[in-house]
């Protein structure tokens, strides 16, 4: 894949669940530090294609972590997160995206955490649809 040379614009998500199904997702752009509220209607106002395809592609991949911590029998801290980054940047005069997924598991064993990101990872739609096609750093803490 192609290293990207300079980055133009990033679309950053912080995505969270509270309660059964319930997915909260929070968009912003770099140095954006918002509130929720005014991060929807910044990017309602000005949308671009990183923030939403960052934003489908975290709230998906949260379900499917929660897919694959059942299947593992493995419990789920309240205050899981992903945070999702994709940058739209350029190399050579040609346009590319790359991506860095960032997983919290607080209270869950860093192995155990690993194994179920990986699981999720191998389900998640959007996973597969970008996989050898993109760069995609995953990190889970």
């Amino acid at each position: 894949m192609t290293k990207i040379e300079t980055v133009l614009l990033t679309g950053k998500t912080h995505t969270t669940i509270s309660g059964r199904e319930r997915v909260n997702l929070a968009l912003s752009s770099p140095g954006n530090d918002a509130q929720p509220q005014q991060l929807f209607s910044d990017v309602v106002a000005h949308p671009t294609a990183e923030r939403l395809f960052a934003g489908a592609w975290s709230a998906c991949f949260i379900s499917a972590i929660e897919l694959a911590a059942k299947a593992q029998k493995v419990a789920l801290p309240s205050d899981l997160s992903v945070d999702i980054e994709v940058d739209l940047g350029m190399t050579g005069g040609a346009y590319f995206l790359q991506a860095r997924i960032d997983v919290s598991m607080p209270g869950v064993a860093h192995e155990v955490a690993k194994a179920v990101v990986h699981a999720a990872d191998e389900m998640c739609p959007y996973s597969k649809a970008t996989r050898g096609n993109i760069d995609v750093a995953i990190n889970v803490r």
